[in-house]
């Protein structure tokens, strides 16, 4: 496989592991969890999704036809909590998630080296993938951290335990593929 399609397929990878985390800290928390923001300046999950979705849907829709950020775009609006229920929450998330991932199922190869722009500055495809790449991880670690902090001592790990990796090293490589 050469290295250019190796990377679209990384890249649909991480995309999938990250929207997968998240899913699995939503899973442990309850409905008004999602609005819980640790002092005034910070973001709750609530708005972590709607910026998440209006990002992705801003910048993966048209990905090569059209600028990435779109003209109707609100982005100052997906820093307010519309007090939004769990399935209208993840009804947001999941219309972010799919933009992205069928644009970067569409993708070729060849299409890495091309130029998209985003807010008029030029970027190549590979880039521009990039870029969302780091931003989605950074937002859904904060996700993941948000639960956590929610769950406290409750919260079940996403990765090997504190205290247990040698417990993990332990296991068979068919038990650790498994997992």
């Amino acid at each position: 496989m050469e290295i250019a399609s190796l990377y679209l397929e990384e890249t649909i990878k991480s995309f999938r592991g990250m929207k997968s985390n998240a899913e699995k800290a939503f899973a442990q928390i309850s409905e008004p969890d999602f609005h819980y923001a640790p002092d005034p300046s910070s973001n709750s999950i609530a708005i972590l999704i709607k910026h998440l979705s209006g990002n992705m849907i801003s910048r993966f829709t048209d990905f090569l036809e059209t600028d990435g950020e779109k003209p109707n775009r609100d982005r100052d609006s997906e820093f307010e909590d519309e007090n939004l229920n769990h399935d209208q929450l993840i009804a947001k998330w999941n219309q972010g998630w799919d933009c992205v991932l069928q644009a970067v199922s569409n993708l070729k190869a060849s299409d890495l080296d091309r130029t998209v722009y985003i807010r008029g500055e030029a970027h190549t495809v590979l880039r521009a993938l990039q870029r969302q790449v780091v931003h989605y991880a950074y937002h859904c670690g904060q996700i993941v951290f948000l639960c956590k902090l929610i769950r406290s001592m409750d919260f079940q790990s996403l990765s090997i335990p504190r205290g247990k990796s040698k417990e993990f090293n332990l296991r068979s490589p068919g038990e650790i593929k498994g997992k």
